[in-house]
């Protein structure tokens, strides 16, 4: 799946493994096939957990019915599939029952993601700020920076916007994201990554210039605006918007570079926007908290 339009907000990660979550009734709740996972590092970790399962549930204190949630998260394919989720109780208990070298350091590292997401209930910008001093350590530009964080309300708007109005499965969102790109750049996602010499797992934003991000900004923001006025609902309305939504940032682009004498999107990419000229391409823990 690919990882730029995934809802990020519903993925974490613990080192370079997955989390799958999905808040429910106001609280996360995680999905325990990819908690087991990692704990076990098992080549099958639906059968351990299958057997997990049916030992806890003969414990006195622990229900799996009552403890285990079945919610509806993206699988590999990219559809929704019902899925075997806990809260962080849940979680912590399953993390008692697992003998694993990866149980304590695992749990530490949950107990600090449940505490910042604590935080950043109360007050949104921590997260903001989090994700803004990742990428100045990652050594990207202030300027790149103020660009990629200034888009991450954008986006989650409009993700929000598209859920709300219908759109579930991540190639709709795949679509939907291309052809804003496509109005805007008048290249699609998978050309603008070919011009920047890019693989499929690297992340395009974080290879855009600021100009680059300005402008999908402006396009996102304004295709969420065509969202609210025009009350479109499912994909063939909403494609529509967003491909008004990038033609009118696609005006922006032009007279910009037919006033600085050069096109826009070039082959520069992270390591020309960065001090340290080294940029991990891996997904960062809390870079990956918000959508892409």
């Amino acid at each position: 799946m690919n990882m730029e339009l995934q809802e990020n907000k519903e993925l974490v990660l613990f080192e370079n493994s997955k989390i799958r979550r999905k808040e429910h009734e106001g609280e996360w709740y995680y999905s325990i096939i990819d908690v087991v996972a990692i704990l076990t590092e098992s080549e099958n970790p639906r059968d351990y957990w299958y057997r997990l399962k049916n030992r806890m549930s003969e414990e006195e204190y622990f229900e799996v019915s009552t403890n285990c949630r079945q919610l509806k998260l993206v699988a590999q394919d990219g559809k929704l599939r019902e899925t075997d989720c806990g809260n962080r109780e849940t979680i912590f208990r399953i993390i008692q029952s697992v003998p694993s070298p990866n149980a304590e350091p695992f749990k530490l590292w949950f107990a600090r993601l449940a505490e910042e997401r604590i935080q950043e209930v109360v007050d949104p910008s921590i997260a903001i700020e989090r994700a803004r001093q990742t990428y100045l350590r990652k050594g990207y530009t202030e300027e790149w920076t103020n660009a990629r964080i200034n888009g991450i309300p954008a986006r989650t708007e409009l993700t929000d916007e598209w859920k709300k109005r219908g759109i579930v499965n991540s190639k709709d969102f795949a679509i939907l994201t291309n052809d804003i790109s496509k109005g805007t750049f008048g290249i699609t996602t998978s050309q603008h990554k070919d011009i920047k010499g890019l693989n499929d797992k690297q992340n395009l934003r974080d290879n855009m210039s600021a100009m680059e991000l300005a402008l999908m900004t402006l396009a996102e923001v304004t295709t969420t605006e065509l969202h609210k006025s025009n009350d479109s609902q499912g994909m063939a309305e909403l494609r529509i918007d967003a491909q008004d939504g990038g033609e009118i940032a696609s005006v922006t682009r032009r007279n910009i570079e037919k006033k600085i004498g050069k096109k826009v999107v070039t082959a520069e990419n992270a390591l020309d926007f960065t001090s340290k000229r080294e940029i991990d391409n891996k997904s960062n823990i809390e870079i990956e908290n918000y959508r892409e």
